[in-house]
């Protein structure tokens, strides 16, 4: 179900379902996805109290993990898909038997929460890279390693957005992605969108909220600007 839509240069933006929608929008080099978590979103104590990250989480129903059929091998030659750590012992067997090649990659973070909540501290972000014959990683030998280490965005660089990812992270996994198109079905406040871009491929991104499909529109919309007024300046 499409509630909206809009296009911005080479790229469209959905607001709507993405179980729905993304099916039914054929075929793309590569799914670049960061999907809802499976983790215990509760406790934390004072620390997790004072901030209201985890209870927007909570309210955006961004805890209760993702359906994995979503990523599909007939419509992506390769996907990144971030996932929580206890996400990895479901995820990573499907993955591995609709890909030829998967690889467990991470976005070490600068400056990690300094909570624990009865587990490791969450210094590490996964994420899987997997790809189908002709589509293996991309880039320099030094975008090619398996991690990066980059600051956590906080206060307006998280663009009202509990989870957003830094631009150092997504431009390295635009970087690496094989092809020219590029497909996020949960887009939230428009970071794929943003990097791809930046990197001259063409996007398509879905969020099912309309407060951060707003913020997309708006960041890719400056995003194109600045790429537009580059080529002119060249």
């Amino acid at each position: 179900m499409i509630e909206a839509m809009s296009h911005i240069g080479p790229a469209t933006l959905y607001l709507g379902d993405a179980y729905v929608i993304r099916p039914a929008l054929g075929r793309f080099d590569a799914d670049v996805m960061d999907p809802p978590y499976e983790f215990r979103a509760e406790g934390g104590g004072m620390y997790r109290a004072a901030r209201k990250g985890m209870d927007q989480i909570i309210d955006e129903g961004l805890h209760h993990g993702f359906e994995h059929a979503i990523i599909n091998p007939l419509l992506c030659g390769s996907v990144v898909v971030f996932c929580h750590n206890d996400q990895l012992p479901k995820l990573l067997p499907y993955i591995d038997g609709n890909f030829e090649r998967f690889a467990l990659c991470s976005w070490r973070k600068t400056n990690p929460q300094p909570v624990a909540n009865k587990h490791y501290r969450p210094v590490n972000e996964f994420y899987i890279h997997a790809w189908s014959k002709g589509f293996h990683p991309a880039g320099s030998l030094a975008d090619l390693d398996r991690q990066i280490e980059a600051f956590s965005p906080r206060g307006e660089l998280k663009f009202g957005h509990p989870t957003v990812k830094p631009d150092a992270v997504m431009d390295k996994i635009v970087r690496n992605v094989n092809g020219e198109s590029i497909i996020d079905p949960f887009m939230g406040t428009g970071s794929t969108g943003v990097a791809a871009i930046k990197a001259g491929k063409r996007f398509v991104g879905i969020e099912r909220q309309k407060h951060h499909y707003l913020t997309a529109v708006e960041r890719i919309s400056k995003a194109w600007d600045e790429v537009q007024a580059g080529s002119v300046a060249a």
